[in-house]
């Protein structure tokens, strides 16, 4: 089953990151503000050339960092819905279907062993804990990205880290993904993330690549790829952004 998805920017923001304000790049880094936020967002697949009217496989690279105008510790993030560009595709048929429950309560080793099929994607990500009257905790955990797989039209993605401070604990944010017909979008994704350290850990960089074979294709009949984002956050900040990859269509 092919279902658009423009997978540059949703899984990054999916794992990590949300961007703020209305941005557009020509294949640069994008920094963003909203409120006290401040985002910086690089998102890369290759080949660039592609058919204009077939989807042919990519690879991509993902990363992005998070922070504060004012130094201080950021707030976590609740919530992304994507609306993503109808010319890019995930295509997990003939993946292995992991259950989040296998995921759950387990380090990045365990969780590995116990889905090792099922793994589209890894990274890191750098993740700070702030407790009332202590100074931040810097924690860096390895990322994996799961086939949860499609059931009744929706296509499911499990993001899998792993903190030790205060005490260890798996992250698990779920990712629901469906048909979407507006203009230029063909999918809606929805991230639902997690509180870190009962609310007081917020993620802070995060570098991902997804490069399964098969997993990931594009086409670009018209020079570009783009992804909308709208992102809350847990001191009531809302943000958005449509930002842009150019590609070359052959």
């Amino acid at each position: 089953m092919r279902k658009y998805l423009m997978l540059t920017m949703a899984v990054a923001a999916l794992v990590a990151v949300s961007v703020a304000g209305i941005a557009t790049g020509a294949n640069k880094p994008v920094t963003v503000e909203a409120g006290n936020l401040r985002v910086t967002f690089d998102g890369h697949f290759t080949p660039t050339k592609l058919p204009k009217k077939k989807f042919a496989p990519i690879s991509l690279n993902a990363s992005g960092k998070i922070e504060t105008k004012d130094g201080t510790h950021p707030p976590a993030l609740k919530s992304v819905v994507l609306e993503s560009d109808k010319n890019g595709a995930i295509n997990v048929k003939g993946i292995a279907v992991c259950k989040s429950g296998k995921l759950q309560s387990r380090d990045t080793k365990a969780a590995e062993k116990a889905c090792p099929k099922s793994i589209i994607g890894k990274g890191t990500t750098e993740v700070e804990v702030q407790f009332p009257e202590q100074k931040p905790i810097p924690v860096q955990s390895k990322l994996l990205v799961f086939n949860g797989g499609v059931s009744g039209g929706t296509t499911t993605l499990f993001i899998h880290a792993f903190i030790t401070v205060p005490t260890p604990a798996a992250i698990v944010t779920t990712v629901k993904i469906k048909k979407h017909k507006n203009g230029r979008y063909g999918l809606k994704s929805v991230a639902t993330i997690p509180k870190i350290a009962g609310g007081s850990g917020s993620v802070k960089k995060f570098n991902l690549t997804i490069n399964r074979k098969g997993v990931l294709t594009a086409r670009c009949p018209d020079g570009k790829l783009q992804v909308h984002g709208d992102a809350l956050f847990a001191d009531g900040t809302k943000a958005s952004a449509t930002i842009l990859r150019t590609c070359t269509g052959t």
